[in-house]
């Protein structure tokens, strides 16, 4: 049975500097960048095209909420617009910020297994269940979620981050773990969870 009986729209946030840089970005509260920014107000646009009956819903019961991190409030705020929706009627929640890489944040790969080559083998070898120095795993994480969704009530339109995302398809929809660790999870498109299932929107 799915910890969660009430569906989501899950988007996460646009493309930072980091992101294109490759960094290990984690809880570091970078911004977006112009490429981020478009992909903010495309998939609003996106989603007011598909899906205005399930964005009217949303916004009637107040459902709209976002990691605390600017990359997401940035995201949320310019899909908002897009969908012709006041920006900034919408909650934050601390439980949706991405895991944190610890002392790994701000680090390419690339620096990681140069610094650190036994860590960054131990997590390729286990993504779920290892913990950078000073971090946090996907389970972890996966454990974080667990009580947040526990107290979630209604439907949700959600802005958080790629960790958070692959959590929630671990909780919600019940995918492998080792495979959600894997799951490329796509800026300026949503992700829509219902029955125990989830699909890509745009």
């Amino acid at each position: 049975m799915t910890l969660y009986a009430h569906r989501m729209l899950f988007v996460r946030h646009g493309e930072t500097d980091y992101n294109k840089q490759g960094r290990l970005q984690g809880q570091k509260d970078i911004p977006l960048n112009g490429k981020g920014r478009e992909q903010a107000a495309a998939v609003g646009r996106s989603l007011r095209k598909l899906m205005a009956p399930e964005l009217a819903s949303l916004e009637a019961a107040g459902a709209f909420v976002a990691s605390p991190l600017r990359r997401t409030r940035e995201t949320m705020e310019i899909a908002r617009e897009a969908m012709g929706l006041p920006p900034q009627l919408y909650r934050q929640s601390a439980q949706l910020k991405e895991l944190t890489f610890g002392d790994w944040e701000g680090l390419t790969w690339t620096e990681v297994e140069e610094r650190e080559p036994v860590g960054a083998a131990a997590r390729e070898s286990d993504k779920w269940n290892y913990c950078p120095p000073r971090g946090e795993s996907y389970a972890m994480l996966a454990d974080r979620l667990r009580f947040w969704l526990a107290e979630q009530t209604r439907d949700l339109f959600v802005v958080s981050h790629g960790g958070v995302a692959r959590a929630l398809m671990t909780l919600i929809a019940d995918l492998d773990m080792d495979i959600a660790a894997g799951v490329n999870i796509h800026q300026g498109r949503a992700i829509w969870f219902e029955d125990g299932r989830y699909r890509w929107v745009g």
